[in-house]
């Protein structure tokens, strides 16, 4: 049995695939500080749980 890896932080393009939002929007949401990302060099990354957690609060109305 062969376990899937899911890497914590995660590119725009995978972040993209994995809520359904545009990369302009990502990257609105990140700017603000409401999703944690990290830039190394020219490699940005999202945080996943940060970002799942962000869908999490919107899906509830956007609040807490």
């Amino acid at each position: 049995m062969q376990t899937e890896i899911r890497p914590e932080w995660i590119t725009y393009e995978e972040a993209r695939c994995l809520v359904g939002l545009s990369r302009t929007t990502l990257w609105r949401i990140v700017k603000s500080g409401a999703v944690k990302s990290a830039s190394v060099g020219r490699a940005a990354r999202i945080n996943r749980a940060s970002l799942e957690e962000y869908m999490e609060r919107e899906a509830r109305g956007g609040h807490s």
